[in-house]
């Protein structure tokens, strides 16, 4: 019953938004009440879940989703955004460059923190898109979120990546050494196929885009400072993407000092994601100040503040049917509905580890909670399976990426930053995913009959 309830929760906060037209924060709210009272959590408990949900949120990403959106304000104003574009067209050519962003997210910035990485990636996927036509938009958006979470699951040190071979006892260099192939070729083959897929009439601008008023002034200043580069002096690319890249470098010290083991306190200061995105603001604000004045770099902070705002409502909403999922206990009862015959087949056990872990993510909506729940499943099953254990957490990788949809908080960051409505969210961030952990799959089972 508890499964059915759940199912009836999500796809009534679907129907809410899609089909009646309801705000994303009422209908996620009316989702968790009733799971709550449906699902045995009771009134008290059903309220406190949605408060600390949404608490709970705020501590995680707040500060992130903050700093980040106000980061891509002021570099907007200084028209850092439209070097980069036209930098990436240089290089990859207006067909490309989704799948040179992909291959970058999923590579070169392996997603410790993927809030992180959407505030900052959103400004260049739509200042590129604006060059790609009618279907623009949506390619893009497909191409950051499959990049993003290919390189969370399967690439070190991705959070999902470094949980699942810690909890199932695989050597990291084992799974950097395949997850380094897997990530990218699932990136890649799914843009692939999400540009057929588009080809064939799946994307309806006109429904699925959806801007907000914030997005567009922060657009329209950043066009101005665009046709006003003649006479402002702007700085080099390479000095306007520091606030990015400073932070970036500053959380993957502090995690690989805590993989090889020579971490401190500055470090865990330094290496902390709010602290490094603060770094970040501070730098951008200098770079707008220079750029704009102090009046300009004024107002764009305030353009990201309201941003900001919308974003923030929405995803700690989210988080608090996340929270309220959780308090039912959904989790233990999959938990036990699953079991592993002694000596099933290497096909068989890396479907059953695939499938724990697609069943987790949609239920609950986590990519990390779902891997590493599964990978708490799945690991004390390991010596009943005749398969390399690097395949099997291959296999939870592959499932945890499926179906990433409107129970997730980072599905609704998405849609807010991408300016993208609730079914053109699910036309791409959902889209992609689905397709990515099915094309993932088989190369997983590819390495379990192999290693």
């Amino acid at each position: 019953m508890l499964v059915m309830h759940t199912v009836i929760a999500i796809a009534a906060v679907v129907l809410l938004i899609i089909k009646f037209k309801i705000d994303p924060v009422i209908s996620l709210v009316v989702g968790s009440i009733y799971l709550g009272l449906a699902g045995g959590v009771g009134f008290p408990g059903t309220v406190e879940a949605i408060t600390k949900g949404f608490g709970s949120i705020m501590a995680s990403v707040g500060l992130l989703i903050g700093f980040g959106v106000l980061i891509g304000a002021l570099l907007h104003t200084t028209g850092a955004f439209t070097k980069m574009v036209r930098v990436l067209l240089r290089i990859f050519g207006p067909t490309r460059i989704p799948y040179g962003l992909a291959l970058a997210l999923a590579t070169v910035f392996p997603s410790i923190y993927v809030d992180v990485q959407v505030v900052l990636a959103a400004p260049v996927a739509r200042q590129a898109a604006k060059h790609m036509g009618p279907n623009g938009l949506a390619l893009v958006s497909g191409a950051l979120g499959i990049g993003i979470f290919s390189g969370y699951v399967f690439v070190v040190p991705g959070l999902s990546a470094i949980s699942i071979a810690g909890l199932m006892n695989i050597s990291l260099g084992k799974y950097l050494l395949f997850g380094m192939v897997i990530g990218p070729v699932t990136a890649l083959l799914t843009v692939i196929v999400f540009r057929q897929l588009l080809r064939l009439g799946w994307w309806n601008a006109a429904k699925d885009e959806e801007e907000s008023e914030a997005l567009l002034e922060s657009e329209a200043r950043a066009q101005a400072a665009d046709l006003e580069e003649s006479t402002v002096r702007t700085p080099p690319l390479a000095l306007s993407l520091l606030p990015i890249a400073v932070p970036l470098a500053m959380i993957a010290f502090g995690a690989f000092a805590e993989l090889f083991d020579f971490s401190n306190q500055f470090i865990e200061f330094i290496g902390n994601a709010n602290i490094a995105l603060f770094v970040g603001l501070v730098m951008a604000f200098a770079l707008a100040l220079r750029t704009v004045g102090r009046e300009g770099a004024n107002e764009a902070f305030g353009d990201g503040l309201q941003t900001s705002g919308e974003i923030l409502l929405v995803t700690g909403i989210g988080g608090s049917l996340g929270a309220v999922i959780k308090a039912t206990g959904l989790a233990s009862v999959l938990a036990g509905m699953f079991d592993a015959d002694a000596g099933a087949p290497v096909v068989v056990s890396i479907l059953l580890a695939w499938f724990i872990a697609a069943l987790l993510h949609l239920a609950i909506g986590s990519v990390s909670v779902a891997a590493i729940t599964a990978a708490g499943i799945v690991a004390p099953l390991l010596g009943q399976m005749d398969v390399n254990p690097v395949a099997v957490g291959l296999g939870i990788a592959s499932g945890s990426l499926f179906a990433l949809h409107v129970n997730s908080n980072f599905f609704w960051m998405f849609k807010s930053l991408l300016g993208l409505s609730t079914s053109g969210s699910l036309k791409t961030m959902t889209t992609v995913t689905t397709i990515g952990s099915l094309l993932s799959l088989p190369m997983v089972i590819g390495i379990g009959l192999v290693a």
